[in-house]
């Protein structure tokens, strides 16, 4: 169970940081896809496959299937604002406002998630998690700087890109309500396997995937990065975080992913570090700490207590 005070322990911060990875490779996906498939089919193969390549776990660890309407009902909740909503929203959102700046309104979704948790009565409104998020959403705008150009139309991505977070948000306040009793592998197939359905019938009255030429295979190899990387395993990790440290906590992964994705193209790629970028992660790392609140108490010479943590 996630600690009193909602803070982290070391092995849930390493999660957060591979679900980062994760899901900053999932833009890059995107990218490549969105040449030769429509938003809606891209979500559509995003959840199926990663439904598809789940399954087979399902049955090595015997998971049961839930049963009836009201068993499936909080994972087709799950699945429409965690999934289905902010999936489209802030695909869509992409084709009108640059990656730089969908990055950054995607990183309002702890801000979010705090407030709708604090209004539902489910968790204390705490400042300094406020005053942690806002600062870590300026360490997002100073990381990504110059590359915020802005286009026309651009208040419609914006739009939809907050959207999307605000969904995000959504998602947290049902995630406290899934069934404890599930798995984390559970709760990821059926939330997929829920959104699948939904997608299917979505997509097939807005693009009619059937009349669209066949890809390419670079696009394939995306559309399977995307399902098994930055989908089916993500959510393992995102479900894992989100019994041991909380639904607000999960969501700072949003914080997170710009400076792996920075990270990534310094090791990987070989690019080169601006003074800006060095900046930008710094003050998200602070941010992060101001949230994670036993710095603060260090510094104030109260006692930190130790995250208590399910195994």
């Amino acid at each position: 169970m996630p600690s009193a005070d909602n803070r982290i322990d070391r092995r849930d911060w390493a999660l957060l940081g591979l679900l980062s990875v994760l899901w900053g490779g999932s833009f890059f996906f995107n990218g490549v896809i969105l040449r030769e498939l429509p938003p809606l089919t891209l979500v559509l193969l995003r959840v199926a496959l990663g439904a598809v390549i789940l399954l087979p776990l399902l049955r090595a660890r015997n998971i049961a299937f839930p049963k009836g309407v009201a068993g499936w009902a909080p994972f087709f909740a799950m699945g429409l604002f965690n999934n289905v909503l902010p999936f489209s929203l802030i695909v869509f959102g992409q084709t009108y406002i640059p990656s730089g700046l969908a990055s950054i309104l995607n990183a309002t979704t702890p801000l979010f998630a705090v407030i709708i948790m604090a209004a539902a009565g489910e968790e204390r409104l705490q400042a300094r998690r406020v005053a942690g998020v806002i600062v870590g959403v300026i360490g997002v705008a100073i990381l990504h700087g110059d590359a915020l150009g802005f286009e026309s139309r651009q208040g419609i991505g914006i739009a939809l890109c907050l959207a999307g977070a605000f969904s995000y948000g959504i998602a947290a306040l049902v995630g406290r309500r899934l069934p404890v009793h599930v798995p984390p592998l559970g709760t990821a197939a059926f939330q997929m396997m829920a959104s699948s359905v939904m997608m299917a019938v979505v997509a097939a009255v807005v693009d009619r995937p059937w009349l669209l030429p066949m890809p390419h295979a670079t696009t394939w190899v995306a559309v399977l990065g995307l399902a098994a990387l930055s989908t089916a395993l993500a959510y393992i990790v995102f479900f894992q975080i989100l019994q041991r440290s909380g639904a607000t906590n999960v969501m700072l992964v949003t914080l997170l992913i710009p400076v792996t994705a920075m990270l990534l193209g310094t090791l990987v790629l070989g690019e080169p570090v601006a003074l800006r970028e060095v900046i930008g992660a710094l003050v998200i790392s602070s941010a992060l700490l101001v949230i994670d609140g036993r710095v603060l108490a260090w510094f104030s010479g109260a006692p930190a207590s130790t995250p208590h943590t399910s195994r």
